[in-house]
């Protein structure tokens, strides 16, 4: 198990570090938290920090949600989301988000590849900017078990902006996260995944970003 995380995590990171390959080279990483409240309630909570070569630390994400589990395979939650921005530390911006989504767990197999999804829908208010923005996130996760309980991930995620506002300046697609990770449990309760994301921004009048990102996250199931 461990060897492939060895031989996974200097990929991720050799990608990220190669300038000449991107517009900016980051790092996130997450922690994601998640209870089950009573039956078929869960609450979630999920911090993501992220830095950069050419902003520092640049975000920080911090979001709490509350959750319905349908079945096996579907689960809706709402929640918010504090997302204050920064540049190389200091605090440049502050965004306030609403969010509800469908997950959609295993709903299908491709031999031993498990798929599953997200749509999410954002509602954002940025303190000092006019106008409320709205966002469509659908994400797709491809999962290929490689060792016990150790799977090796490729995931998907568009941002479609539904109309412009002062700070939301596109109408369409927005970006693309593209994402390569192996994940494996280290309990029964917490796992840990890494891997390498590749950002590509869709600029209009203009080239195209790509941002290569190293990711690192940890989660637990309570």
């Amino acid at each position: 198990m461990r060897k492939y995380l060895v031989s996974a995590l200097p990929l991720a990171l050799l990608a990220a570090a190669t300038p000449a390959l991107a517009d900016d080279t980051q790092a996130w990483g997450t922690l994601n938290v998640q209870a089950q409240v009573s039956g078929p309630w869960r609450v979630q909570s999920d911090t993501v920090v992220r830095s950069s070569d050419a902003r520092g630390l640049y975000e920080v994400e911090q979001s709490t949600f509350v959750g319905y589990k349908f079945d096996k395979t579907f689960t809706y939650w709402l929640g918010y989301t504090h997302s204050p921005g920064y540049l190389h530390g200091h605090n440049t911006s502050m965004e306030h988000r609403v969010r509800q989504q469908l997950a959609i767990d295993n709903f299908a197999t491709l031999g031993p590849v498990r798929l599953s999804g997200r749509m999410r829908l954002e509602t954002r208010w940025r303190e000092g900017a006019t106008g409320t923005a709205w966002r469509l996130r659908p994400y797709l996760k491809a999962s290929l078990p490689i060792h016990g309980k150790t799977a090796l991930n490729l995931t998907n995620e568009s941002f479609l902006d539904l109309g412009t506002t002062s700070f939301q300046r596109v109408n369409g697609l927005e970006r693309m996260r593209t994402g390569l990770s192996i994940s494996t449990p280290l309990s029964k309760k917490i796992s840990l995944e890494a891997g390498y994301l590749n950002q590509h921004g869709f600029v209009r009048n203009g080239p195209d970003t790509d941002d290569h990102v190293a990711t690192l996250g940890l989660s637990a199931s309570f």
